[in-house]
């Protein structure tokens, strides 16, 4: 019974300690090279109709109810979803647009669990090409940080499928 007692005291140790080393600020960005100028990429980021059009969650419940507000392609561009257990529901608001440069968003989750995060696309001329970065930071309460040793292979999976989805549609 003692050993049992140590192992289960050892394992919260090493929680404990796993949950603050890792800390509550998550970041995960990823960037593709569009075979397009950065106006015409810009044009596939700048409404939330648009960014709708490759956004990889979209494929999560294709029964999912969108509505779309605010004045589209501005700041206060937004839509709420609803969807089933996997797509979740919440809001995506876009908080800052600089043309053919970048768009910023506040995303507000209120299922599965309630969370929010920012997120920026920001587009770098490469010539006749656009490099395109994504990224994503939010705040996780202690111990729920723990899941982010978990989350950047389903975020890589995710924007990668996302700025694929970009890229064909830029470049078409």
């Amino acid at each position: 019974m003692k050993t049992l007692l140590k192992i289960i005291v050892a394992i919260v140790i090493v929680l404990l300690i796993a949950m603050f080393a890792v800390g509550k600020d998550y970041h995960f960005e990823k960037s593709i090279v569009i075979n397009a100028p950065a106006d015409k990429v810009y044009q596939n980021i700048s409404s939330m109709k648009a960014f709708n059009q490759w956004n990889p969650w979209m494929k999560l419940d294709p029964n999912m109810k969108i509505d779309y507000s605010g004045n589209s392609g501005q700041v206060g561009d937004q839509y709420c979803w609803d969807g089933n257990d996997d797509a979740g529901a919440g809001c995506h608001i876009i908080t800052a647009l600089v043309p053919n440069k970048k768009q910023s968003a506040k995303m507000l989750f209120t299922r599965p669990f309630e969370s929010d995060a920012t997120s920026n696309i920001v587009l770098t001329p490469q010539g006749n090409s656009t490099k395109v970065t994504w990224d994503m930071d939010c705040e996780f309460d202690y111990p729920m940080n723990l899941m982010t040793v978990f989350m950047d292979g389903q975020m890589d999976k995710s924007y990668g499928e996302g700025l694929a989805a970009l890229k064909a549609l830029s470049e078409k």
